[in-house]
């Protein structure tokens, strides 16, 4: 046995125990159970498999679905699995793009503020939609370099999706809808709670996280522990929702409350608050 495999492995199962603590559907933990299996038990490395026949190498194995998939090639091109940071309550947006070479602290700061983006693959997303032109003080050289290492590492996994298609998935009402529960039971105390790593020194369990599932889609909520989250005292307004389906479909989204305009006090997506607002003003009686 491999021992990058076995090691690949045990992320899976990280990631299985953490699902069934949580309180997720058994059919989604007991998947990444039998994943782990299947890579133990696998005598081909699965660096070279993956360097061969990219995701369809990792889709071809028993019991390995396309989400699971997408596990296994992100940690074999970055070293982590951001399912994984985001079930233990330690996904930083700012700390995942600094894996650009070209990008260091403060752009990745700047990205992320600038664009609302919290994962790899928006952000991939984002060059080919020209949206870093938007980033302040983003020259030509270190967007093609940005471009060039996103397009290594994610073209496979980008290729298993319909172009442009990540961003608008979800409807708002629906995320909403999500945030709503997700708020409502975490003040109830009706949620299991993490223990994150960061920003913890006393290592309690205080982070509420949500598994739910509505209208075919997977929910994952849980309020953001990123570190401007604390800087501005937002850990307990902004929720981090996680979304994903049987079809390789997978993203995340962040709401808020709108501090401005039309829609201030309301809940708002971040990057959709055009939509938002149609909805609000469709529903005028909530």
């Amino acid at each position: 046995m491999s021992a990058f495999n076995h090691e690949v492995g045990e992320k899976l199962r990280e990631i299985a125990v953490l699902l069934k603590t949580q309180r997720a559907n058994p059919f989604r933990y007991q998947a990444y159970f039998k994943a782990a299996n299947t890579l133990d038990n696998l005598t081909e490395d699965l660096d070279e498999l993956v360097q061969a026949k990219g995701m369809k190498g990792l889709t071809d194995l028993p019991t390995i679905g396309s989400g699971i998939a997408q596990c296994i090639y992100e940690y074999v091109a970055t070293g982590r699995i951001s399912r994984l940071e985001t079930l233990q309550g330690e996904a930083d947006p700012i700390e995942l793009f600094q894996l650009i070479p070209a990008v260091g602290r403060t752009l990745a700061q700047r990205i992320h503020d600038s664009l609302h983006l919290d994962t790899l693959e928006s952000l991939e997303n984002a060059t080919r939609h020209g949206q870093l032109d938007k980033v302040e003080g983003l020259g030509i050289k270190r967007k093609q370099a940005i471009e060039a290492w996103l397009l290594k590492h994610l073209n496979e996994r980008r290729q298993s999706l319909k172009q442009g298609q990540q961003s608008n998935l979800v409807p708002v009402r629906l995320l909403l809808q999500v945030d709503d529960q997700y708020r409502r039971k975490a003040t109830a105390g009706k949620l299991p709670l993490v223990t994150p790593k960061r920003f913890n020194p006393e290592n309690k369990a205080w982070l509420p996280i949500l598994h739910i599932t509505h209208e075919h889609w997977h929910f994952t909520a849980l309020f953001s522990n990123s570190e401007r989250a604390h800087q501005f005292d937002h850990v307990f307004d902004w929720v981090i929702i996680h979304f994903s389906d049987d079809k390789r479909r997978e993203g995340q989204h962040t709401v808020v409350t709108e501090t401005h305009g039309f829609l201030l006090g309301k809940r708002v997506v971040r990057g959709r608050e055009a939509e938002c607002q149609e909805y609000y003003q469709a529903n005028q009686k909530d």
